[in-house]
This record gives C-alpha cells, sequence and structure tokens, in this order.
C-alpha cells in the first residue's frame, strides 16, 4: 500500500509554515539559548523543521481494523482540553478515511475525564472502568504522575499499551510512548520574556496549578532554572493550587506581601485565567504577566496590555499525534518503529505575532 497525507484543511495554512512545505522555510522559535551556563540574548534563534507535527497516516502499517482507542483526559473541558480531543477525533476519521475502514472494522475512540484537572480520585475511577471494559489501547494524561500505578500495572496484566499524552507518569516504563509539549521549554521561555521586560531585575512570582503533575513540574523547574541567569531577579514565592485551599486568594496573598512585584509567570491556562480575572489595585505600576496557552481571555489580555505575551502549545496536533502513535501500537510486535517520546515546540505569543497567520495552530478560540 502506498502512504496517505492526510492533514485536516483548517491547520493546512498554519503547517506550511510550522513543518516545511517549501524548503526553505524554517520555524522561528523565539527564545533564547543557555550554553555553558551563558545566556544567548538573541530573541531569534531561527532553526529547521524537521518533522511535521501532524504525522502522515502511513497505511503500510498494519493497524488493527476496528481497534478501539480509550482516553482518559487530566480534565474534558476548556479550550485546550476541547482542541485536543478534536485532534483526536479527526485523527480517528483520517485514519478510517485512508484505510478504507467501514462498519465493524472502522477504528473508535472513547474521551472520558474529570471536568477539573485537580480531581485525581475521578480520573482513577475512571481508569478503573475504562480498563474493565478492556480497550485495545489507553490514552491518558495523568493528573497525578504517582497515583495511578495500580492501574497501570491492570492495564499491562490485561495486555493494554498505554500511550501518555500532556503529562506523563512517575514509572515511565509503564508508557509505550509520550506526546506532548516540551514543558521545560514552556518555563524557559516564560522566564526569559518576563526577565525581558523587567529590565532584567526585580521581584516575580509564580503562581501554578497542580504540582503533582509532570508538565508542570518541568514548567517551573524550567523556569526558576533558567530565571537564575539573571541574579537581579528574585522569586519571592512559588504557589501551587492544589497546596492552597483558594488559588484566588493565595495569589491576592503574594501580591499584598509583595507591594514592589515586578512580574508574575502563571503556569496554565486555568491559573492564567484566574489571574486576570483578579481585581487589581490601579494605583500601583502593573505587574508584568506572563502565561500558557493562548486562550480567548489571554489573547484579549495581550491585545489591551494587560499581559505581555503567553507560552502557548498546540493541542489539536498533540491530540493527533496521540492517536495515531495510539493506533501504531495495534500493529504486530516489531513490524513498526514507534518514537518514544515526541515533544512539541511551543510558541511565544505577543502583540506583535497574534494576528499572524503562521501562529493560528497556536491560538485557542475560534
Amino acid at each position: 500500500m502506498k502512504k496517505a497525507v492526510v492533514i485536516p484543511a483548517v491547520l493546512l495554512a498554519a503547517l506550511c509554515t510550522l513543518t516545511g512545505c517549501k524548503k526553505e522555510e524554517v520555524q522561528k522559535v523565539i527564545a533564547p539559548l543557555v550554553t555553558d551556563g551563558q545566556t544567548t540574548e538573541s530573541t531569534e534563534e531561527v532553526q529547521e523543521e524537521t518533522d511535521p507535527v501532524i504525522p502522515e497516516i502511513d497505511t503500510t502499517v498494519e493497524i488493527q481494523a476496528g481497534a478501539r482507542v480509550a482516553v482518559v483526559s487530566k480534565s474534558t473541558s476548556g479550550e485546550f482540553w476541547n482542541l485536543v480531543k478534536k485532534g483526536m477525533e479527526q485523527a480517528i476519521a483520517d485514519v478510517n478515511e485512508a484505510y478504507g475502514f467501514q462498519k465493524d472494522d472502522q477504528v473508535t475512540m472513547t474521551f472520558e475525564g474529570a471536568s477539573d484537572e485537580k480531581d485525581v480520585e475521578s480520573q482513577v475511577n475512571t481508569l478503573d472502568a475504562v480498563i474493565a471494559e478492556n480497550p485495545d489501547v489507553l490514552c491518558i494524561s495523568a493528573s497525578d504522575m504517582d497515583s495511578l500505578q495500580a492501574q497501570l500495572e491492570a492495564a499491562k496484566e490485561n495486555g493494554i499499551p498505554v500511550v501518555a499524552f500532556d503529562s506523563g507518569v512517575s514509572d515511565s516504563k509503564m508508557i509505550r510512548a509520550f506526546r506532548g509539549t516540551d514543558n521545560t521549554r514552556v518555563g524557559e521561555i516564560a522566564a526569559y520574556r518576563l526577565a525581558v521586560s523587567i529590565g532584567k531585575m526585580g521581584k516575580v512570582a509564580v503562581f501554578s496549578a497542580q504540582e503533582k503533575t509532570q508538565s508542570i513540574q518541568e514548567r517551573v523547574a524550567g523556569f526558576t532554572n533558567y530565571i537564575a541567569n539573571y541574579p537581579d531577579i528574585e522569586v519571592v514565592d512559588v504557589i501551587y493550587q492544589d497546596q492552597v485551599d483558594d488559588m484566588t486568594a493565595a495569589m491576592q496573598e503574594v501580591l499584598d506581601k509583595n507591594p514592589q512585584l515586578d512580574g508574575v509567570f502563571c503556569t496554565n491556562a486555568d491559573i492564567s485565567d484566574m489571574y486576570l480575572d483578579m481585581e487589581k489595585d490601579e494605583t500601583k505600576d502593573p505587574v508584568v504577566m506572563v502565561g500558557v496557552d493562548a486562550t480567548a481571555k489571554q489573547q484579549d489580555a495581550i491585545r489591551n496590555n494587560k499581559e505581555v505575551g503567553v507560552v502557548s502549545q498546540q493541542p489539536y496536533a498533540m491530540g493527533y499525534q496521540t492517536i495515531w502513535t495510539a493506533l501504531m501500537t495495534t500493529a504486530p510486535k516489531k513490524s513498526v518503529e514507534i518514537t518514544r517520546n515526541v515533544r512539541i515546540d511551543p510558541a511565544w505569543i505577543d502583540g506583535s505575532v497574534i494576528d499572524d497567520p503562521a501562529y493560528s495552530a497556536y491560538l485557542y478560540a475560534n
């Protein structure tokens, strides 16, 4: 069989820039590099993009007809997760079309999870129920990287391969593959942009989603390690949502305790949107904000100069990659090589590029 390349039309324009539709095109990674402890102050590093973010549907891979993929997401609500799901659904549709699967031969997907990323207990219970149904593949984004060991062992005992997406688990040996964002890079880009925006000196705070999640741990580590390159910047506090009773009140307390705070880094969409909703003291100099995930609220904040910019992911591509990888695991062993870890580069979105079509894949609102 020949390869069938299926790319959704809605992303075609953006992907031509991001994935090399023309050999001379390159992806701009707007962030610094650190080499031997030295910060390169160039704001643009140009590197060639070698692998497409939307993978080819290779019909020479003998995937299992009628395969059932069960997805248990960290959350089922919010712009980010909606786009992850859309990418997954499109991958299912494209595979069925490319292989010519009809009726009972069609591959299918279920998408379940809690409505709140912090609800670890609900995710565990959902996983128990899903594994009992014996799907052909399990895709999981872990709310707590340490709480799913029993479920992963049950999947292994039942011969169910597991593909992690967005956030992994502590025991990586239980995972066949991972598809997500380079979250350390998210933190590094945020640190660099915030440092430059406040003149490379002052006080900053980190307002973070749950500490138990791998993606968040990587973002915070990337930020704090990178910001250490600026000796005149002090990180006065790191607050995690799962370590406090009321995140809004906790953020307000940090602001009250540090009236001269210069900047904040919010590590995901929920925390970023929550911070933007807080009432601010208009008599004080505004605190420079850098967020994560280009939600509709954050796009408005950037346009209204309430947020300097956002480090954003490609959730649609993440979902698409996850499903195609999951279906590849149904092929006969040793007949196909599956890359174990694929991490998609994030992008810096500010007022200068927010309306550039080349960055549309990183914007979450329609």
